[in-house]
């Protein structure tokens, strides 16, 4: 521990050792302490802050927060306020440096299952809420398009808290019939149902201690909405069938494309719902958005690639220009499957423009195959269609196809366009 006598001189120290929090007066000899915090990040300084103020300065101590002030302490204080708030900065600390830790892991330096690589602000500001939030049972409600990486961010924020070493279990709302959603989600007990054959534990109980992410969250029936509400407050489930309740300790979180506050608006999801799930929101931007994100994934698609297929690939400058000038509808998913179409495909080392090119259409093509695969051929070039002309909204794709939006989810999974 270190005292300075001034402003002046507490500075120097400041700047001169790596400190890593500074008590300081609003009011000091030779400097006052927002000029001190001012001058102290100008010049690099790291550590946090913490302001003292008399009474009649706390509209000082709130404008030094806003220069970058951790917290301030009003006089006259208590030896257990100061207490509390070093052990919160210690905190905030530590959690600074998982930052650091996990954006190592999502970048490559970790056993992550896609990496997360950035250069834009927005992503990354996304990454330290991550961080911040993975400490603590908070439902969080992850928004973006699809293909933005909203299951990545779901698994960054189970890996970096305490339940890491329990299950991650996820779940798409969407793709599995409703008869069948409640007792996917709850379970169900012997003779619930017809085929019910023996009691089964629901994902609730299978991520027990762990993480359940809820994927496609604004397609949950309004009968499951209910009682997705109830288990978020109580901490209880009912399987099917089932007359008592158990307790589950989960923490929830939820991933949708839509826009959850315009749909509770317009009375399509519950209100009360909504509001319970958004306790804390991270939103990721689409990838034409955030144009910078592009190259480095397009770099780290193809070095990865390339060693799955035992060869080195590289981007040529003209392929980068070529990608950065894409909309990529959908998303780093679409991009990811463009590089390895590309490297796949390629014989070259280098990739060009020419590479990512989609192959011409004969005027009259020559029937190939038996009338279940030129049926299904057919099928997948209209799904894709649709999803292009519906830039990708999935619920407008599947009223121009004339089907519902679980039969459009299982036929994207049946072909692979997910």
């Amino acid at each position: 521990m270190t005292a300075a006598s001034d402003g002046r001189r507490a500075l120097e120290r400041a700047l001169a050792e790596p400190f890593d929090l500074v008590l300081c007066d609003v009011r000091m000899p030779d400097m006052d302490g927002l000029t001190f915090l001012r001058t102290y990040r100008s010049g690099g300084g790291t550590a946090l802050v913490i302001v003292m103020s008399a009474y009649g300065g706390e509209d000082a101590a709130l404008a030094a927060m806003k220069e970058g002030a951790y917290d301030y302490l009003p006089k006259p204080f208590r030896p257990d306020e100061v207490v509390l708030t070093l052990r919160k900065a210690e905190e905030r600390e530590r959690l600074r440096h998982e930052v650091a830790g996990l954006r190592a892991q999502l970048t490559g330096g970790g056993p992550a299952e896609r990496a997360l690589v950035t250069a834009s602000r927005a992503m990354r500001e996304a990454l330290d809420l991550v961080a911040r939030v993975a400490e603590h049972n908070t439902t969080v409600l992850i928004t973006g398009e699809s293909g933005t990486g909203k299951e990545v961010i779901a698994r960054a924020i189970h890996r970096a808290g305490p339940r890491a070493a329990r299950p991650f279990v996820g779940i798409n709302c969407a793709a599995i019939p409703e008869n069948l959603l409640e007792s996917e989600l709850f379970g169900h007990v012997r003779g619930a149902f017809t085929g019910a054959n023996a009691d089964k534990a629901g994902l609730f109980e299978q991520a027990g201690g762990g993480t359940l992410l809820l994927d496609e969250i604004g397609e949950l029936p309004v009968g499951l909405q209910a009682k997705l509400l109830r288990v978020l407050q109580e901490s209880e489930i009912r399987r099917v069938g089932d007359q008592k309740t158990r307790h589950v300790d989960v923490r929830v979180l939820a991933a949708t494309a839509r826009d959850l506050g315009a749909e509770a608006a317009a009375g399509r999801f519950r209100e009360d719902l909504f509001y319970r799930l958004n306790v804390v929101a991270i939103h990721l931007p689409p990838l034409r958005e955030r144009r910078e994100d592009i190259a480095p994934l397009a770099r780290h698609f193809a070095a990865r690639l390339g060693q799955r297929f035992g060869r080195a690939v590289t981007l040529g400058d003209a392929a980068i220009a070529w990608l950065e000038g894409q909309e990529w509808r959908g998303n780093v998913r679409e991009l990811e499957n463009a590089i390895e179409r590309a490297v796949v495909l390629t014989d070259k080392g280098t990739l060009e423009p020419g590479d990512f090119a989609r192959a011409p259409r004969t005027a009259h093509p020559a029937p190939a195959g038996t009338l279940k695969d030129l049926a299904e051929g057919a099928e997948r070039q209209a799904i894709t269609a649709a999803l292009e002309a519906s830039d990708g909204n999935r619920r407008e794709a599947a009223k121009r196809l004339g089907v519902s939006l679980r039969t459009l989810f299982y036929k994207m999974s049946r072909y692979g366009l997910e």
